[in-house]
């Protein structure tokens, strides 16, 4: 089974009118401000899921400041999985400092969504160091076992639309704080993997995972092969960021990517199956 985890889909009434969202919503506006910008609906992903092979997708809710943004968005991925399951599954997102994130993202779980996230602090106004801030959100997913999916972006490198503050070492502190917590960190965690060489590192990251969504636009192709010899390959999880590039694209540069059967099949759906049936969230 393919399984890409990480995409991203909006309520067709969010479409329609972007612009209406976009002074309150900073990170919205960065993202979408462009017409060419492609924002994406439900029906839509699955026409492409079936176009690149894709069985299963997890949604993930866009990390509007507004709550009540959040739980039009939620509502949706709900409706969504709901409509299609077995090939959606949601994941719920929501402020962590409004009032009424936590009973948010109760509500979601209790809908049947799957874990929280994409959380982007540099989006919805936290610092994802401040244990006070996450602390809620947090404890619920350890308590219902669900994972949290976090944005993380490179220190260095080129500059683009979605790179954010938020780097390294603050997904690292966070699995510190929490390390009952199953984390996955987008877009290579920022190169936290890289630090897994380090053997403190890679036992307080033992639970976390690392999808590559956006990856053909941050790293060489190589990427996999380099990951996979750090982490192994029960660690990394297959993600495309749809609607900004096609799943297909993403999967032909790791099956072209010189990893076994057994690793190309771990990174395009086994590690993701295990995740989303509750399975530990120590990969190792």
């Amino acid at each position: 089974m393919i399984i890409d985890f990480h995409t991203h889909i909006f309520p067709p009434e969010m479409i329609a009118d972007r612009a209406r969202l976009m002074p309150e919503e900073d990170w919205f506006a960065k993202l979408y401000r462009d017409p060419a910008a492609r924002m994406a609906s439900a029906k839509e992903l699955i026409e492409e899921m079936d176009r690149s092979g894709v069985d299963r997708a997890v949604v993930l809710g866009f990390p509007f400041r507004s709550l009540d943004l959040c739980v039009k968005s939620n509502s949706y991925l709900a409706e969504a999985a709901g409509r299609w399951p077995g090939r959606i599954a949601g994941f719920a997102n929501a402020p962590p400092l409004s009032p009424g994130a936590a009973a948010e993202i109760e509500r979601c779980l209790g809908l049947g969504l799957k874990g929280i996230g994409e959380l982007v602090p540099d989006s919805q106004g936290f610092d994802l160091a401040d244990t006070g801030a996450v602390r809620p959100l947090a404890k619920l997913a350890e308590q219902h076992g669900v994972p949290m999916l976090i944005h993380l972006s490179e220190p260095v490198g080129h500059g683009y639309k979605g790179k954010s503050g938020t780097t390294p070492e603050k997904g690292y502190a966070l699995a510190r704080t929490f390390p009952g917590l199953k984390l996955v960190f987008a877009h290579w965690g920022g190169g936290l993997p890289f630090y897994e060489l380090m053997p403190e590192v890679r036992s307080d990251l033992a639970g976390a995972y690392y999808d590559s969504a956006a990856s053909p636009f941050l790293y060489d192709a190589k990427v996999f092969k380099v990951a996979v010899s750090i982490l192994g390959p029960e660690k990394i999880l297959f993600g495309s960021d749809f609607p900004l590039l096609s799943p297909l694209r993403c999967r032909r540069e790791i099956e072209a990517a010189g990893l076994s059967a057994a690793e190309t099949g771990a990174i395009m759906g086994g590690n993701a199956a295990r995740i989303l049936e509750g399975k530990s969230g120590n990969p190792a």
